[in-house]
């Protein structure tokens, strides 16, 4: 377990249900151990040339960063957005009790 290091992404969904389905369909397939849903945020943007404004709903996911290119592939396939705003980092420090969860919630030795 001392190998294993925590990440995190992030990404905006159109409405909770989705973020909702596709937090539990990456929770199943082990890519994340969680996903905070963050109902209600304001998002303003440039897409196709435009600035815009649109109401989300954000999340970050919680992983290991051995999971988190495949997570961050995986979360491009199954998003509903034609261009999906998703960010991957791997965290400088974690608890060991975290890492230890997070060990153990995706399936670690």
């Amino acid at each position: 377990m001392n190998d294993v290091q925590a990440a995190l992404a992030w990404c905006p969904f159109p409405d909770v249900e989705t973020a909702r389905y596709v937090s539990a369909q990456l929770l199943k397939e082990k890519l994340i151990a969680c996903a905070n849903i963050l109902p209600g945020i304001e998002s303003v943007f440039e897409f196709e040339g435009r600035s815009t404004t649109a109401v989300e709903v954000a999340v970050l996911f919680k992983t290991t960063f051995d999971r988190l290119e495949v997570m961050v592939e995986r979360l491009g396939e199954i998003h509903p957005y034609d261009t999906p705003a998703i960010v991957g980092w791997n965290c400088d420090a974690a608890h060991p009790a975290t890492l230890g969860w997070l060990n153990a919630s995706m399936g670690g030795a």
